[in-house]
């Protein structure tokens, strides 16, 4: 990130080379084939003093590009300004100029809400990149509830945003995730379709409904502890709030832990009383992510250990499968 005399800062410039496909084409043409640029970033590029250049010189989106002209974007740097820096601990998984992926422990929120300002991830965030001295926007490319814990990519430029949006958009970022729950599925491995949608008594409750929103999930029994309760790894095909919780909940095998989505008949169980105690959320960990890098196109693939509960509860339940 530099300054330039007038005082603006920028990031880092993202460069292009013109392919001898894009010949005579214009440079909007041009940056909507290679990066699918949105026309709101392209507007805030041209009405920027060093948005557009093309070898150096500063241009406007209809200039006709050559072959092997040096494309480069410099966008205006952010910051998140009503978001209070707060020094805290960060399990920071990869970095780089365009997005922070962190490992986010559970009993965190990501953003600040409504009375809610301090103690999320976003205020640690804030205070990690002032200390290093960046001027950057907290932009989150997806969320995890707050008993969640596990993989969250945050974007640190409005293009990286808009990349990775649109690969969540187009279902080609795998979300993967493991889970603790009670019960067995009805089949080892399998997909639930099934819509979600609010709960009418209670609208921050999501439930399996005809009028829902489309929902799929993906799952795999890693582990069998008996009748009793069992290890899923679950992969995300949509991304509906509360989802894996629901569905879950939907074919008889509630997230251990999870009391908000929990059926009354597991609360007297075996399973119930012997794992009460070792785990005080919702067992569920988004342990890996995979998505093309934002700017480089480079496959990306991250993964994220399970935390000590959840290693606790896997411990008692192995126990309790060689009782």
């Amino acid at each position: 990130m530099d300054e330039t005399s007038k005082g603006t800062e920028y990031y880092a410039p993202i460069e292009f080379v013109a392919e001898t496909g894009d010949e005579g084409r214009t440079l909007r043409d041009v940056l909507r084939k290679r990066i699918g640029i949105s026309r709101r970033l392209m507007v805030r590029l041209k009405t920027s003093e060093e948005g557009l250049s093309v070898n150096g010189q500063k241009v406007w989106p209809n200039h006709k590009v050559v072959a092997g002209d040096v494309i480069s974007l410099r966008m205006e740097a952010e910051s998140s300004e009503t978001i209070l820096p707060q020094p805290m601990e960060l399990d920071i998984v990869f970095e780089d100029e365009h997005l922070l992926v962190l490992n986010k422990p559970a009993g965190l929120i990501v953003h600040p809400t409504t009375g809610h300002y301090l103690n999320t991830l976003a205020n640690g965030v804030m205070h990690y990149w002032q200390e290093k001295g960046e001027r950057v926007r907290f932009r989150p490319v997806h969320r995890l509830d707050e008993h969640t814990s596990g993989l969250v990519v945050v974007a640190k430029h409005s293009l990286a945003q808009q990349q990775l949006s649109a690969q969540m958009s187009e279902g080609t970022v795998v979300k993967e995730y493991r889970t603790y729950v009670y019960g067995r599925p009805p089949a080892a491995e399998g997909r639930i379709d099934a819509p979600i949608g609010r709960q009418a008594e209670d609208p921050h409750r999501r439930v399996v409904r005809e009028d829902g929103a489309p929902s799929l999930t993906f799952y795999r029994v890693a582990e069998t502890y008996g009748e009793q309760a069992c290890a899923i790894d679950v992969r995300l095909g949509t991304g509906r709030t509360h989802q894996i919780r629901v569905h879950m909940t939907h074919i008889g095998c509630p997230i251990i832990g999870d009391s908000y989505y929990l059926e009354e008949r597991w609360n007297e169980s075996e399973a119930a009383q012997r794992v009460s105690g070792i785990i005080g959320r919702q067992a569920l960990h988004a342990c890996r992510l995979g998505f093309r890098h934002p700017v480089t196109g480079e496959e990306m693939r991250l993964d994220a250990a399970l935390p000590e509960d959840m290693r606790l509860l896997e411990r008692e339940l192995g126990k309790w499968a060689n009782d």
